[in-house]
């Protein structure tokens, strides 16, 4: 479902913002508005659309124009032209009244320096965003140290920012966002001042907190690893400009330009690809009714010495062997499940290929993907380092 649609949106720096627009809608260059205006672009012609409940992440690198997009969306910068719709409204329609109501119900913000008031205990920076709602007192208490509570730092609502460590600090700006219960939370490089390892862990902790909440999250990052780890889908930006929408694995795979491909070369795709990526069709035999002639006919006709063992809807039950077969049809058996070897390794097609690749270099056997049960495809070694190898070298064929 639609949460967010941002319709040819353009924001211009400057004085001659009139002239400097009829130049981008002749698609001329920021570098050429510039030199001909004296404005600068920030946002050029923005198209996306955001589901609700996914984690969008826009990313570039500094001046890419990924700040300003997301100061748009809740008009904290006011756009020169274009729509903005939440809920298939339209924001750029609405007075200040109106537009108000949005940015206190709607929409919470976190921002990279926390912008907590040091005056303030931890549990009333918490709540900050209640009391200017007008939430009554006791309710925004509680409201604010449930949040504290998830966050982990209920503990601590009677200290100070200047008390906590940055990584702290920033999970009370987050629990400050969560407080506030809105639909939509938008993060400008919340994570971007943390050392590491601290990263790391809020990255896990948005996921988690994601996971139970599903609130629609608009995140912005220049990390490109960040952006894989955490984004449900990723929009790339360039002066200004979206070079590409898609999932980490879409990017990765097929990346739209060569400023794209540029841009992830240096990305462990091991971190980032999924067994749906490299999982090929398994050859199988259907126990309740394929018997050990039928079995070995499929391994001679496909020349292998493996199936994987399914029932009629496709659940997966293991896997028989060309040795085993061939004994049980010696022996006169008419059915393989007395053969069923379950010693197989089992992977969901969301696995991403790092970790596939410590269970299937000590596997004698290849790996079944399975989901809910029902078996998706088999990865086999050659073919999982094949797709490692394959998008290291940037898809030279998708010009």
């Amino acid at each position: 479902m639609e949460k967010i649609k941002i319709s040819n949106v353009t924001k211009i720096f400057g004085k001659n913002s009139a002239g400097a627009l009829k130049l981008v809608e002749q698609h001329q260059s920021k570098e050429e508005i510039l030199k001909k205006t004296g404005a600068t672009v920030g946002v050029y012609e923005a198209n996306l659309m955001i589901k609700e409940g996914e984690i969008f992440v826009i990313m570039g690198l500094s001046g890419s124009g990924k700040s300003t997009l997301i100061r748009l969306l809740n008009r904290l910068i006011e756009p020169t032209s274009g729509d903005i719709f939440i809920d298939g409204k339209n924001i750029m329609k609405m007075n200040k009244k109106s537009l108000q109501v949005v940015r206190r119900e709607k929409m919470s913000m976190v921002f990279q320096n926390f912008a907590l008031f040091p005056q303030r205990t931890i549990l009333e920076n918490a709540q900050y965003g209640l009391e200017i709602r007008g939430v009554p007192k006791e309710e925004r208490r509680l409201k604010a140290e449930k949040a504290l509570q998830n966050a982990g730092l209920l503990a601590y609502k009677d200290q100070y920012p200047s008390q906590l460590s940055g990584g702290m600090q920033q999970r009370v700006g987050l629990a400050r966002a969560l407080a506030n219960d809105t639909e939509i939370i938008l993060m400008d490089e919340a994570f971007s001042a943390l050392d590491p390892l601290i990263r790391k862990e809020m990255q896990d902790e948005l996921l988690e907190l994601q996971a139970n909440l599903q609130k629609t999250i608009v995140f912005i990052t220049h990390d490109l690893n960040e952006a894989l780890r955490i984004g449900d889908r990723i929009a790339i930006m360039k002066d200004g400009k979206i070079m590409q929408i898609g999932t980490g694995e879409e990017i990765l795979t097929n990346p739209s330009n060569d400023y794209v491909r540029t841009f992830i070369e240096d990305v462990d795709r091991s971190k980032v690809l999924t067994a749906e990526n490299a999982m090929v069709r398994a050859m199988t035999v259907n126990i309740e009714h394929d018997g050990p002639k039928v079995a070995l006919q499929r391994m001679r006709e496909e020349e292998v010495s493996v199936l994987l063992a399914v029932d009629k809807y496709r659940q997966y039950q293991g896997y028989i062997t060309a040795d085993d077969a061939l004994q049980l049809l010696n022996k006169g058996e008419k059915t393989l499940k007395s053969i069923i070897k379950n010693d197989m390794p089992i992977v969901t097609s969301d696995t991403v290929l790092q970790e596939i690749l410590s269970i299937i270099s000590d596997s004698p056997t290849p790996i079944a993907v399975v989901d809910e049960g029902k078996l998706r495809g088999v990865l086999i070694r050659g073919v999982v380092l094949e797709a490692l190898a394959s998008t290291t070298q940037g898809g030279d064929s998708n010009e």
